[in-house]
């Protein structure tokens, strides 16, 4: 289903986490769960990864995740404030000690100036530390490549956590 190069980084990332005794949670927006597959796509990744949560609607994020819609009204459910919060409703909706929540306008078309398709918010939090947050700019290079680059990413900013 995934490339090999998806597969190694997938493999990587749930040996440094196995190594560290880490769980891992994601939360999902724009990508759907593709995260949580991938990971899932490895042999043995049931010790690791705890859960996914693949909260599409603002109203999954609030009720899933403890994201309070008026966060999602003051600032839009693309923004840093959201994914991060996410990220940490992640850790406390789970056993996991990690986790990365992604949102964004994966296009094509849509977006506005401000939000354009290819916009990305990223965060990745551990439990009693600081939650690291990265916004990617991908350009409206369609659909699939948008949510393909937004798990590399997320994988990178997940695995610089641990």
């Amino acid at each position: 289903m995934f490339s090999e190069d998806y597969r190694a980084r997938a493999e990587t990332l749930l040996a440094v986490a196995r190594a560290k005794g880490l769980k891992i949670a994601t939360a999902e927006s724009c990508t759907g769960g593709l995260i949580a597959g991938l990971l899932t796509e490895i042999p043995g990744s049931s010790d690791v990864l705890d859960r996914g949560f693949v909260t599409y609607s603002n109203k999954a994020k609030e009720e899933m995740l403890g994201v309070t819609g008026a966060m999602i009204r003051l600032h839009g459910a693309v923004s840093e404030t959201v994914v991060r919060a996410m990220a940490e409703g992640a850790i406390r909706n789970s056993i996991a000690q990690i986790s990365v929540a992604v949102t964004g306008i994966a296009g094509p078309g849509s977006g506005t100036d401000e939000k354009p398709a290819g916009l990305v918010h990223i965060a990745a939090a551990r439990a009693g530390e600081a939650t690291l947050h990265r916004e990617c700019r991908f350009g409206d290079i369609g659909r699939s490549e948008v949510r393909l680059a937004t798990i590399v990413a997320a994988l990178e900013l997940l695995q610089s956590l641990m």
